[in-house]
C-alpha cells in the first residue's frame, strides 16, 4: 500500500482528492488529511514517515514549504497548486512533481506511477546495492600500462568522454576504467555513489553542496575543483538526488 497524507485546507477539495485517489488505485491508503501548516507540523513531528505527501502550497497560516523547513520529514511530496510561481521552491522541498489545478485523473495516475518508480529505485534495489557494496572496497582501473587497485573511498567521480570511461581520484589523478557507466551504476550506488546524468557518477564524500540551475536542475559543487567539469543534475533526476543527499 502507498500510505498518503493529503494537505489541503478546503475540506471539499480534500475529500474529492481522497475519493479520486482511492478510486484510481487499490494500492492507495489515505492515512491523514491536514488543513494547515501548524496542524501538519504537529502531525509530522509524531508521524514522520508516510510514503507520500500530496500538498497544496497556499494554506491559511502560510505556505506548505514552512512545514518541511521545521520538521525532519524525508518523504517525497507532490505539490498541487493553482499557481506556477512556486515551482523552484517545490523542488527544493522534497518535491518530485508539481501539479497545477484543476488536476485530472491522468495526472494523479502519472504521479502515483512516478512514486512507484521512485520507491523501487530507493527501496528494493537500494538494499541489494548496499549489501553488495559492503563486500566491494576497491576497483581495478588503468593508468598507462599499469593496472591500479583504487579504494572506492579515494574515487571522486567517473565520467565518460569520447566513449571512454575515466576515473578521477582524490589527488586529481586520471585513470581509464574498463566498465561502462551503467555497469558502475549497478555496482556502486549503495557505496555512496550517484549517477547524476548520462556522463557522471560522483562520490558523496567529495560533494561540498549543490544549488539550483535553470530553475529545476541542479549543479553540484565538489570539494576538489575540476575546472573543465560542470556537473548538472537533470530535472528528472534532481528529486532523487536531493533525497539521496538527505539519506546518505
Amino acid at each position: 500500500m502507498i500510505r498518503i497524507v493529503v494537505i489541503e485546507d478546503e475540506r471539499l477539495v480534500a475529500e474529492e482528492l481522497r475519493n479520486r485517489l482511492t478510486a484510481l488505485s487499490n494500492e492507495v491508503e489515505i492515512i491523514a488529511t491536514l488543513m494547515s501548516v501548524e496542524e501538519s507540523i504537529i502531525y509530522f513531528t509524531e508521524h514522520p514517515n508516510p510514503d507520500l505527501i500530496l500538498s497544496d502550497i497556499q494554506l491559511p497560516d502560510g505556505l506548505s514549504f514552512d512545514i518541511f523547513n521545521k520538521v525532519s520529514c524525508r518523504v517525497p511530496v507532490i505539490f498541487i497548486t493553482a499557481f506556477d510561481r512556486f515551482i523552484v521552491n517545490a523542488f527544493e522541498h522534497n518535491g518530485i512533481d508539481y501539479l497545477l489545478k484543476p488536476v485530472e485523473d491522468k495526472d494523479l495516475l502519472k504521479v502515483l506511477n512516478k512514486y512507484k518508480m521512485f520507491d523501487q529505485h530507493f527501496a528494493g534495489r537500494q538494499k541489494f546495492f548496499e549489501s553488495f557494496a559492503k563486500a566491494k572496497k576497491r576497483l581495478i582501473v588503468r593508468r598507462g600500462t599499469m593496472n591500479v587497485s583504487l579504494k572506492l573511498e579515494d574515487i571522486v567521480l567517473f565520467y565518460t568522454e569520447d566513449k571512454i570511461i575515466y576515473t578521477i581520484d582524490k589527488e586529481g589523478k586520471k585513470y581509464v576504467c574498463d566498465k561502462n557507466l551503467s555497469e558502475l551504476d549497478e555496482e556502486l550506488k549503495g557505496a555512496g555513489f550517484f549517477r547524476v546524468n548520462r556522463q557522471y557518477i560522483i562520490n558523496a564524500e567529495y560533494i561540498r553542496g549543490y544549488k539550483s540551475y535553470e530553475k529545476v536542475k541542479l549543479t553540484v559543487d565538489l570539494v576538489i575543483p575540476f575546472a573543465d567539469h560542470l556537473i548538472i543534475v537533470s530535472q528528472e533526476t534532481a528529486p532523487y538526488f536531493r533525497r539521496w543527499m538527505n539519506e546518505i
